[in-house]
């Protein structure tokens, strides 16, 4: 079972790498997740068996400054879920004969008569001045798992900085390298800039508002993803004073890799999984990272310390910062071949009070 957090796209989207080598490796990987990640992976891979599970139901407040005091709010909440799931997951189990759990995140998606895996690029929990207790907090319910999947390298440079590394600890760890549904290709540039948004709303929807308008007067053609995931496609065609939008809804991999590919520079928010998709790409882009979203804001100042991508807070952010993007080096690729046979060897631990349905396993 492959379940991702639904926390906007990324937790879904890069699992879909991890989904195709179970695939290649002859197991039989089952989806299980909600909401739009759900919705995403069922687009991706219309063949596979889904289930639904508990919704976290996670929400950005609408003032950044608001977002701790949000998620504290709303903690109840998500603890009820987190028990609902565990329950729903004990049961998907045993009704399945599932014998391997993937879990991207989400906190109950782990039985202690199967193996389960944890994938997280936050060993560390940035939360301001309560950073040290949602970090020790995380770590516990990491070690519930048995063992523990970093998308980085283990060394420098890396990616995500202090969000991965840790300088001691008792947690199983393997780095498996950043992970990237999207291939580099050499074409021709089509658009000279991308925007591609995702995350939950209500921050989602401020910040294409926001950009819509902004990039009114944007010098050259846009193609805009706005990345909401609906039941079918849609296109739109603007005709701009000075160039055209083609706004998208969604797309899914292979389009998006393809548009990815012919766009000179992004305009996004700076999201882990968008990271690894950058970097995989190389590309030259512009963050604007969720206000109040810790996480987002330290790789986005990051990256800027390093002269790869600039960044704006999302209330300051004007048409000209885009002009920055020319003194910047921009996203390199990692070259890093994750060892999926090795990694895969933790399901061969299977539950001592049932047997194995096939030669392959059920993940």
């Amino acid at each position: 079972m492959v379940a991702p957090l639904n926390w906007g796209l990324g937790h879904a989207t890069r699992c879909i790498p991890i989904i195709n080598a179970l695939l290649e490796h002859g197991h039989q990987p089952y989806i299980a997740s909600d909401g739009v990640a759900l919705a995403l992976l069922q687009k991706e891979f219309p063949n596979l068996p889904y289930f639904e599970l508990p919704p976290y139901k996670i929400t950005y407040a609408e003032k950044g400054k608001n977002f701790k005091l949000k998620m504290v709010w709303d903690s109840p909440k998500i603890l009820k879920a987190i028990s609902k799931e565990k329950k729903a997951i004990k049961k998907l189990v045993n009704e399945h004969q599932l014998e391997g759990i993937i879990s991207d995140n989400r906190l109950g998606a782990y039985y202690k008569k199967v193996p389960s895996v944890f994938i997280t690029h936050q060993l560390n929990v940035l939360s301001g001045n309560t950073t040290w207790m949602s970090s020790k907090a995380h770590q516990k319910i990491i070690k519930k798992f048995d063992a523990c999947w970093i998308p980085d390298v283990k060394g420098k440079p890396n990616l995500t900085g202090k969000l991965g590394h840790l300088k001691k600890t008792k947690i199983s760890i393997d780095y498996i390298g950043p992970l990237s549904r999207l291939e580099k290709s050499s074409v021709g540039k089509l658009y000279d800039l991308m925007v591609l948004l995702s995350g939950p709303e209500p921050q989602r929807t401020f910040l294409e508002v926001k950009l819509l308008a902004e990039l009114e007067d944007f010098e050259g053609n846009i193609i805009f993803v706005k990345g909401k995931i609906d039941e079918g496609q849609t296109v739109e065609k603007i005709m701009r004073t000075k160039g055209t939008s083609t706004i998208y809804n969604f797309m899914q991999s292979k389009e998006l890799e393809d548009v990815l590919n012919k766009s000179a520079k992004v305009l996004c928010r700076s999201g882990y999984t968008t990271v690894m998709d950058l970097a995989k790409l190389e590309k030259k882009a512009f963050f604007i990272p969720t206000p109040g979203q810790y996480e987002q804001e330290y790789l986005a100042r990051r990256m800027e310390k390093q002269q790869l991508v600039p960044y704006s807070n999302q209330e300051y952010f004007k048409l000209d910062d885009l002009k920055r993007m020319d003194d910047f080096k921009g996203l390199t690729c990692f070259e890093y071949e994750s060892d999926y046979s090795n990694l895969f060897a933790v399901f061969s631990r299977v539950n001592e009070n049932s047997e194995p349905t096939s030669s392959s396993l059920s993940t």
